[in-house]
């Protein structure tokens, strides 16, 4: 049983901003628009594909996207949210913009009691969560 220690308040987050390579830059900047439209997140800005896309949400934190000739290594990327109906909103808008299944919402109480999360795999092969830490 993993033990995770939760103090990191709602909605924010401990980074300023994640970039990183997709092969496809206009399917995946489709894809992360679509599946975190419920949690909040918006484009911010956008350049040239090899810059990249800007996605924020409700704070200065920002998830960036660029096209790269890489192939990427699979990321693990957990975003917030404020509550388990954004969780399934989460998963349903992921898998309507094309993301396949990884775990349905649901308690993981492996983790904690209240761990209420849902997985989906992006089309570069990352593994996207949205979590919701709050009792119902």
């Amino acid at each position: 049983v993993m033990s995770y220690r939760y103090s990191q308040p709602q909605g924010e987050f401990i980074f300023d901003h994640v970039k990183f390579g997709v092969s496809d830059y206009a399917a995946s900047k489709a894809f992360f628009l679509q599946a975190l439209a419920p949690l909040g997140v918006t484009l911010a800005g956008e350049g040239e594909p090899a810059y990249g896309a800007e996605l924020t949400g409700a704070n200065d934190a920002s998830l960036c996207l660029y096209q790269s000739e890489d192939k990427p290594a699979p990321l693990h990327i957990a975003f917030c949210a404020d509550s388990r109906e954004q969780v399934d909103a989460f998963w349903h808008a992921a898998l309507a913009a094309g993301g396949k299944d990884n775990g349905a919402p649901g308690l993981r109480p492996n983790y904690h009691a209240n761990y209420y999360a849902a997985f989906v795999i992006a089309p570069d092969g990352h593994n996207i969560e949205a979590v919701c830490h709050l009792a119902p």
